[in-house]
């Protein structure tokens, strides 16, 4: 394999001191995951990752960014020493960036955001070698480490910008530096800590700090904000696109036939009707379908191409991935979205789950976060779609046991302090062809009852 990065290049890059000739492969942060010809960045986190370098280079690592001496580290270890190693990560995904000849996409949104990245992975494959983070790497050290990953021969790249809290999206579009800017949707997202939509929109709307004039800004025209983000970025020298279902919106949602196991759109592009045919289910990956076409057609490229290349994307896990998971006596569908949740985005996964053709229909729901002072509200109105969607509602944790207790009485499964104490009693419950959609917040954990019902071989 060649080599992503050089001794030179990386002191360089860093402006750090390494006393040692290396061949660097990849970039890690997780010991877990680490290769043979890594660099490990010891990262402070829960745990300082000084803590694993010894570890690390055990492994195989070929070198670790480290801003002190780690324990157990034998001398003469091949040591990146920098004077902050978040910083020294920064400065190496910066410097990707600027030796990488790739077009660029950055993708923002309130929800969609993994999804759209995803798709656009699978799309621009169809024209070339593309780069995309292998998950939701969305923030101040995920983006510098996609960027720190991008390989010389990439010619397209895409990356995932997300915020908990104003002014996170500037530093990491001015850091990506984008030839397209995505906006997926807007929303309630992080409402809790931003105060408004209004807010929220103007967060999003900060990715246009990072697009050189001349660029392109794909904006969603379902959106009240929709006028608003298009002057913000005309006013800073861009083209604009508009993806949604409103008429009049460039790349147009005409139609959606959807079915348990995907679909397929018909979508308008600058006047032409386009079909896209797609493996995984629900109206909502189909607009996410028109901001992917609408990337596409901004990079000169064939959106038709594109369309044709979009039956390879499947939901990836945590996502929206469709597993087959044994229960006693036979086997039973579990749709896996348990990565995040807003209200949108619980609606679109109960549609989906609707949607599925299974002797019982079960929603597992965790609670969401960051949704403000309105939060119990906002869970008891997801009352009505459970209802409709599920013939069985379980839930954990205190918000959503306001949904739990909006909901008729034949459709409460039960209801559980948090998804440790679910797990059990989901799994029990379930029969052969039942679907089941399981869903929550990352604090909701929901991932711990993904794992718990995919324990042993799956059916």
């Amino acid at each position: 394999m060649n080599a992503l990065w050089t001794s030179a290049a990386l002191r360089s890059a860093t402006d750090g001191t390494l006393d040692a000739e290396v061949a660097v492969t990849g970039v890690s942060i997780d010991t877990r995951s680490i290769a043979p010809g890594d660099l490990f960045v010891a990262l402070r986190d829960v745990r300082d990752g000084h803590e694993f370098v010894a570890d690390a280079l055990a492994r195989g690592a070929a070198a670790a960014l480290v801003d002190h001496s780690p324990p157990g580290v034998a001398p003469g270890a091949p040591l990146l020493r920098v004077a902050d190693t978040l910083a020294g990560l920064t400065a190496l995904g910066a410097a990707a960036r600027a030796r990488s000849e790739a077009a660029f996409v950055g993708v923002t949104g309130s929800v969609g955001k993994t999804t759209t990245k995803e798709m656009l992975r699978v799309a621009l494959s169809a024209f070339g070698p593309t780069h995309a983070a292998a998950a939701s790497y969305n923030n101040h050290w995920g983006v510098p480490l996609t960027l720190a990953r991008l390989p010389a021969d990439a010619a397209f790249a895409v990356i995932e910008m997300g915020m908990n809290n104003r002014g996170e999206i500037e530093p990491l579009s001015r850091l990506a530096r984008p030839r397209v800017g995505v906006i997926t949707n807007l929303g309630s997202a992080h409402v809790g800590r931003l105060g408004s939509e209004e807010a929220i929109a103007e967060e999003k709307g900060d990715i246009i700090a990072g697009i050189a004039p001349g660029g392109t800004l794909v904006v969603p025209a379902d959106s009240r904000f929709a006028p608003r983000l298009a002057a913000r970025a005309r006013a800073a020298g861009l083209e604009v696109l508009t993806h949604g279902e409103t008429p009049g919106a460039d790349a147009r949602l005409l139609s959606y036939d959807g079915a348990g196991d995907g679909g397929h759109a018909e979508i308008m592009l600058h006047g032409e009707r386009i079909g896209v045919t797609l493996a995984a289910p629900g109206h909502h990956v189909a607009l996410n379908a028109c901001a992917v076409l609408a990337a596409v057609a901004a990079l000169g490229l064939s959106p038709r191409s594109a369309a044709a290349a979009l039956p390879a994307f499947g939901a990836p896990a945590g996502r929206g991935r469709r597993t087959r998971i044994a229960v006693a006596g036979g086997d039973a569908l579990l749709i896996d979205d348990s990565y995040n949740a807003s209200p949108p985005s619980i609606r679109a996964g109960l549609a989906v789950l609707g949607a599925q053709a299974a002797s019982r229909r079960i929603a597992a729901l965790g609670d969401m976060r960051e949704l403000g002072e309105d939060a119990a509200a906002i869970h008891a109105s997801l009352a009505p779609d459970a209802a409709a969607a599920c013939d069985l509602v379980f839930c954990c944790g205190d918000l959503m046991g306001h949904l739990y207790r909006a909901l008729p009485d034949v459709k409460r499964g039960a209801h559980l302090a948090d998804s440790a104490t679910l797990a059990p009693v989901l799994k029990a419950a379930l029969r052969p062809g039942d679907a089941v959609l399981v869903k929550g917040s990352l604090g909701s954990r929901m991932a711990v009852v993904v794992a718990a019902l995919t324990e042993g071989a799956a059916a």
